[in-house]
């Protein structure tokens, strides 16, 4: 027991003090629920009130969990999850394939390879409407920012059902122009801003810079290919983001990165069959 005497919690109080304990700040705890940091202060300090015991310390910027807290937190994430689960079936048909499916992957697959089997999605069955965002984080499925995530890595733990889509490789590129021109041992690179350093994207291209510069970074793929293709340096990129277009050459490698591309659901939601259609038709992307 937590207390003695017990005030009926408010779950919108507990689900942003949760946005806290995840975030580790107010700011980033109001970006991931959309709403003003004083808001997050006002519904942990009522949480508290409720609860009678203080759940956070506050030091500067960051917060640190008390021994209540963490445990609060520990159950709060519990009831997330089944939150997520009455919501989503709250949403879509039991019997029917319809409802509202949220797909999160990462933004160059999402603008180059998800467009079709989502496109097909709708013709086949229009009842299931799709919000598809494209973001570098990772979703979290238990707080119900998505239903269905695709990630660039396997989750380490969860209740997840998760399924190995496939894989892809990454190559150097250039233009014609910019390998006949420029020797070698004078080549600049072009890659992500310095938020991606511990990519295994940008640690390969590090790997094969060798100390040369990394003159221009950007952390939109397709400006990258964009800079490339002008002439502006050699870019690693993934071959399926090279597909169709003109202007690069690629530079073999005998030992490209290789990335596992995973499909990720809840499985407390696995079976609902609005959920059940789109994961079945990301399965058929050539990845």
């Amino acid at each position: 027991m937590i207390g003695k005497e017990f005030t009926q919690i408010d779950w919108d109080d507990l689900r942003h003090f949760l946005a806290l304990a995840q975030a580790g700040t107010f700011l980033g705890a109001a970006r991931q629920i959309g709403v003003e940091h004083a808001t997050i202060s006002r519904r942990v300090s009522a949480l508290e009130k409720g609860l009678g015991r203080k759940l956070v310390d506050r030091r500067g910027r960051r917060i640190i969990l008390t021994a209540d807290g963490e445990q609060i937190a520990r159950h709060a994430t519990l009831v997330a999850q089944q939150m997520a689960a009455i919501e989503q079936l709250g949403r879509a048909s039991a019997t029917e394939t319809r409802g509202h499916v949220r797909i999160s992957a990462p933004p160059a697959l999402s603008s180059v390879l998800l467009a079709k089997p989502v496109a097909a999605i709708r013709r086949e069955h229009p009842g299931v409407e799709i919000t598809l965002v494209g973001e570098k984080r990772l979703a979290s499925l238990n707080r119900r920012e998505a239903d269905i995530a695709v990630r660039m890595s396997r989750p380490e733990d969860g209740d997840y059902a998760i399924t190995k889509l496939g894989e892809m490789a990454f190559h150097l590129y250039a233009s014609k122009a910019y390998l006949e021109t420029v020797p070698e041992a004078q080549w600049t690179f072009i890659g992500y801003d310095e938020g991606m350093n511990a990519s295994p994207q940008q640690l390969r291209l590090f790997e094969l810079a060798a100390g040369r510069p990394i003159a221009i970074r950007s952390s939109v793929l397709e400006f990258q290919a964009a800079a490339a293709r002008l002439g502006g340096g050699v870019v690693l990129l993934p071959d399926f983001a090279v597909s169709g277009i003109t202007g690069l050459e690629r530079i073999e490698d005998e030992n490209p990165l290789r990335r596992e591309i995973w499909l990720v659901v809840h499985n407390e939601i696995r079976d609902i069959p609005s959920v059940r259609v789109v994961m079945e038709a990301l399965k058929t992307v050539a990845w």
